[in-house]
């Protein structure tokens, strides 16, 4: 996970305000995953996605992977709004995201 020590800080502040946070899995570098594995892993994060009362996309210099941007669209497509910490969203391919 590329910003690992941004997603820790900005999840110590959420909680400190009073948020519950739902982090992705952090694994240590470099560890192998096998192909079920990572579809395991995959499928039990999207399925917290579905659960949150909003996404909070870490797009630290406007940067929005391949994963992101699928997570984003799950996460609309169930009607979760979805946030970026730096950016608007289009790095994304996400156009205007509207009030929150």
């Amino acid at each position: 996970m590329r910003f690992r020590d941004t997603f820790v800080r900005v999840a110590a502040e959420l909680t400190r305000a009073g948020h519950t946070v739902l982090l992705p899995t952090f694994l240590e570098p470099g560890a192998e995953l096998g192909a079920d594995n990572r579809a395991r892993l995959g499928r039990a994060h999207l399925a917290r996605v579905a659960t949150a009362d909003e996404v909070l996309v870490v797009d630290v210099g406007g940067h929005v992977g391949e994963s992101t941007r699928r997570e984003i669209a799950h996460a609309r497509s169930r009607g979760v709004p979805v946030r970026f910490l730096e950016g608007d969203g289009r790095s994304a391919g996400a156009g205007s995201l509207g009030a929150t």
